[in-house]
């Protein structure tokens, strides 16, 4: 891509100061935005209630002139005093102390906050993103080479208490934070979040509505440690009342198979591929990214978990909506998925989209 001069590039990062949303590839605020950062490289998908879909990238996911560079952008301001925030990740930037987070949460995300409210990035990328010490906005190198999704919800300041409650829940390792004055007091369980604290007692898994700034309806589904089972099958496909297809990093040990074991059948998918004669296609063996998708009703979630053993004993969760567009973009990606054991498919043999 051709340089920018130092002005236009000026000119394209320019967000109002006070205004903390999520930020759309247009430089625009939005209501949400989805990110799919493509495998062997830098270049991603976007799409927003507004796209009609995925749409190329607007530059690099490295860069600041995209959405999730942009949106970022207030943490690494010198002069954001009223911003309060909370930087959340199993695996933790390089920068940070190295803790063990074994008996933390999988899960990986950005509460950015003031008084009138702020947003949540929900994403699946280790080592993100930096401190607000960093001063600047980076993407790790070590995410380079596999998929990654990124889903950023605006929402108003009365909804960050129930967001609040919900990690209280998922136990995540916060390795950068600030929460002072009235903010602090307005959300006590944000700041036992920060402190490391978590829920001791029943029910061990708690699901919330959250409305969007725009009025978009998002359901966040979180498990504790405790909870003892997979997120999917043990959980999601009965709320949600249907099938899943789940995309998740197949590479941890204990990886767990398409389960048909219930009445919600949740299949492991295999192959993922974007529409389009030249869209991208890739194996879930490049794709460190978490989402579902429901093949039969319009239910599409974007997470930090997988399916395996080890995490059915971990906290995380998952943000789901019914939004046509979501499920429009999600469904038409899965090109083939792991079937459960029967007559008619092997489970070493992945049933593809057209064998439906």
């Amino acid at each position: 891509m051709a340089a920018l001069s130092p002005l236009v590039l000026a000119a394209l990062l320019w967000v109002p100061v006070g205004t903390l949303t999520c930020y759309g590839d247009s430089g625009q605020p939005v209501d949400w935005f989805v990110v799919y950062k493509l495998p062997r490289g830098l270049r991603y998908k976007y799409m927003d209630g507004d796209s009609r879909g995925w749409r190329e990238g607007a530059d690099f996911i490295n860069s600041s002139a995209g959405a999730v560079g942009r949106s970022l952008l207030p943490l690494y301001r010198s002069n954001a005093s009223q911003l309060a925030f909370l930087l959340y990740n199993d695996q933790p930037p390089q920068s940070s102390r190295a803790r063990d987070s074994s008996s933390r949460g999988h899960t990986k995300g950005v509460l950015l906050l003031d008084r009138d409210g702020g947003f949540w990035l929900v994403h699946s990328v280790p080592r993100f993103p930096p401190p607000a010490a960093s001063a600047a906005y980076s993407w790790p190198p070590t995410a380079r080479p596999y998929g990654q999704t990124l889903l950023c919800v605006s929402f108003p300041f009365d909804q960050f208490k129930d967001i609040s409650r919900q990690l209280n829940y998922t136990f995540p390792l916060v390795y950068d934070y600030k929460l002072e004055g009235d903010i602090a007091q307005r959300l006590p369980d944000l700041v036992k979040v920060a402190k490391g604290l978590h829920v001791r007692s029943k029910p061990w898994n708690s699901s919330v509505t959250l409305t969007s700034k725009a009025g978009a309806t998002f359901q966040s589904f979180v498990k504790s440690r405790n909870f003892g089972d997979d997120l999917y099958s043990g959980w999601l496909a009965e709320a949600l009342g249907s099938n899943l297809q789940v995309q998740f990093w197949p590479h941890s040990a204990g990886v767990l198979r398409s389960n048909c074991t219930g009445l919600r059948h949740v299949l492991d998918v295999t192959e993922i591929a974007f529409p389009g004669p030249s869209g991208p296609a890739f194996s879930n063996q490049d794709d460190h990214s978490k989402w579902c998708v429901a093949p039969e009703r319009p239910w599409a979630c974007v997470g930090d978990m997988n399916r395996n053993s080890a995490e059915e004993h971990r906290g995380g969760g998952t943000l789901c909506s019914q939004l046509p567009a979501l499920w429009k973009a999600f469904q038409p990606l899965v090109k083939a998925w792991e079937p459960c054991e029967s007559r008619a498919f092997s489970p070493e043999r992945p049933r593809r989209a057209s064998e439906r």
